[in-house]
């Protein structure tokens, strides 16, 4: 299937689907293999099911294609979290098609501001470009992030 030229369905998830199991775990164990363990600012299945955070999943028809979530971080404040594309499916617009929906959901929730932390590596560079085309630009570590040489903090306004 090519998302690009087929509706990419979007969807609230329980995390309970062996499917989104999995690319979690694809998505932990690379993060690992870039990024020192101190580094790795993923989250496992567990933290993802916090009340603070919300997570969706994109479909395209029966086939998981990737995966975001929101975390609050204050009444006025939300985080981009664990966005993932699978690995046959990048580059065809998916990770864009989530990035909407998630800073859609921000706008409900009347925040002022969406951040995100990605890495520094160059396997993480067209994550940057992608939240670059969404009109975030670099900014200082928010929340409980410190500085990070292997991080890229990123902030916009709402």
């Amino acid at each position: 299937m090519n998302p690009s030229s087929a509706v990419i369905r979007i969807d609230l998830d329980d995390l309970s689907g062996p499917e989104i199991r999995a690319l979690l775990q694809a998505h932990l164990r690379n993060m690992h293999e870039l990024s020192p363990p101190c580094s790795v600012h993923a989250l496992d299945i567990d933290k993802l099911r916090q009340p603070d955070v919300t997570f969706w999943t994109a479909w395209g028809g029966n086939e998981l294609l990737g995966c975001g979530a929101l975390r609050e971080l204050s009444p006025k404040h939300g985080e981009v979290k664990s966005m993932r594309t699978s690995d046959a499916h990048r580059g065809q617009g998916v990770a864009r098609a989530v990035l909407h929906r998630i800073i859609e959901e921000a706008r409900t929730r009347s925040y002022d501001r969406l951040s995100l932390e990605t890495g520094r590596m160059k396997a993480f560079e067209p994550a940057q470009k992608l939240y670059e085309s969404f009109g975030f630009t670099r900014c200082a570590p928010f929340g409980n992030y410190v500085d990070d040489p292997h991080s890229v903090f990123m902030t916009r306004s709402l």
